[in-house]
């Protein structure tokens, strides 16, 4: 069993989370019918019923209203089917508020589902999720059997979303001793704690099944089953109560322990987590401020994503301009291979330095033709006496000498000295 939650999300002082189960029939009745009620009598602001498009199976509601009649409270009840056993449907309430929640608040529970048991038959809304026969509001007896009681206390310690109490009996209560101390709580605490009743004699063995948690209940006391992980700072001993008088009265001690351990840091479930996130996402039962303050916020993010798509547009088509510029200058140079680069690694700053690239071979390519010959002129003869070979001023070319002049030339001067040997 892990003893740390270093490496979980701890629970936000604003939640307020509870899990149960429905056994009856057609709960989305009951918590609409409730909600309705509700709502006339003021004690919600308004509720609504979303659209749960990934599973039509599913039904969810919202509810919002105002603690001590300022802080805003936002709530979100989903109901799930359960094919398997147990049977009934799971639903899972969250609420969060403005600022850490007050136990003196009302119960969300008590708003989405009828707090009086003739309201809903037999109370069919407050089972355990997944361990059978535990009920929210009852003082649940322990299994006769330990080994049994141990499977029970194990499986319910794993169990987050509820604190788990148990507490022994001294002596064999009266009437009032038998009835469940959550009642006796503070309204935020009512509907988040599950009582487990061992018997005088069964002392011995619930000690022997809490062994593995770490802890044990003294002999007419109480102690908190830590879950898994435990929370930072849970110490058994600190958890524990001494003395718990089931005559009616309200268990102050017990009660010290349970705020204790509440406002510890405690590790969010993971599907309490994926709730949270849901409410928070999700929400739709907006007032007139928080429409106009989301389209707000929407406005915004769409400006800044239309404003990086544009910078991102511009230096690309600059990185292209200077790209083709470079390709039209350079079309008849040889370019060397250029790698071939995955679409994803093409980026202005490759464009600009194949750029570079073609300014180095447009230097070169220039400095080549300056090196060349212009032509094959020989400017040594002059034309009519006319430095350089210029010609005359009627534009002949009698000041340039070719190569076919050089060989008249040179033959009449041999026929001239055969002649005058002869």
């Amino acid at each position: 069993m892990s003893n740390s939650a270093s490496d979980h999300a701890t629970v936000p002082q604003t939640l307020w989370a509870a899990r149960g189960r429905h056994t009856g029939p057609a709960p989305e009745d009951v918590v609409r019918r409730t909600l309705r009620r509700h709502k006339e009598s003021g004690a919600i602001d308004d509720f609504a019923e979303p659209s749960a498009a990934e599973d039509p199976a599913r039904r969810v509601f919202e509810a919002r209203w105002r603690a001590d009649g300022t802080v805003t409270v936002r709530a979100r009840l989903t109901l799930v089917p359960l094919d398997g056993r147990p049977r009934g449907h799971e639903w899972r309430l969250v609420a969060e508020a403005e600022r850490p929640w007050d136990e003196a608040w009302p119960s969300p529970v008590a708003l989405f589902w009828p707090e009086g048991e003739d309201d809903d038959g037999d109370g069919s809304w407050d089972h355990h999720p997944t361990l059978e026969g535990l009920r929210l509001r009852r003082a649940n007896a322990l299994p006769e059997d330990d080994k049994d009681m141990r499977r029970r206390l194990r499986e319910a310690a794993r169990q987050a979303w509820c604190v788990h109490v148990v507490v022994h009996e001294a002596m064999t209560p009266d009437e009032r001793g038998r009835r469940p101390l959550a009642r006796l709580l503070p309204p935020g605490l009512r509907h988040r704690v599950v009582e487990h009743r061992a018997t005088p004699q069964q002392l011995r063995g619930v000690n022997w099944a809490l062994k593995d948690l770490g802890v044990e209940v003294p002999r007419g006391g109480a102690v908190l089953l830590p879950p898994d992980p435990a929370p930072e700072g849970y110490d058994g001993g600190r958890h524990s109560v001494r003395s718990v008088f089931l005559d009616g009265s309200e268990p102050a001690e017990l009660l010290a322990a349970l705020r204790h351990f509440v406002a510890l840091p405690r590790p969010l479930p993971r599907d309490a987590g994926e709730a949270l996130t849901d409410l928070r996402e999700n929400w739709t039962l907006l007032t007139v401020g928080e429409e106009l303050e989301r389209h707000r916020g929407l406005v915004t993010m769409y400006a800044d994503a239309l404003e990086a798509m544009t910078k991102s547009r511009d230096l690309y088509k600059q990185a292209a301009e200077q790209a083709l510029e470079a390709l039209a200058a350079y079309r008849d140079v040889p370019a060397p291979a250029v790698p071939q680069q995955r679409p994803g690694s093409r980026t202005p700053g490759a464009l600009q330095q194949l750029t570079r690239t073609f300014e180095r071979l447009k230097l070169t390519a220039l400095g080549r033709q300056q090196a060349e010959p212009a032509a094959d002129v020989r400017p040594e003869h002059a034309a009519d006496g006319v430095p350089g070979g210029t010609a005359g001023e009627n534009g002949s070319d009698a000041g340039i000498r070719t190569d076919t002049d050089d060989q008249k030339d040179r033959e009449g001067n041999r026929e001239d000295a055969e002649g005058g040997s002869s």
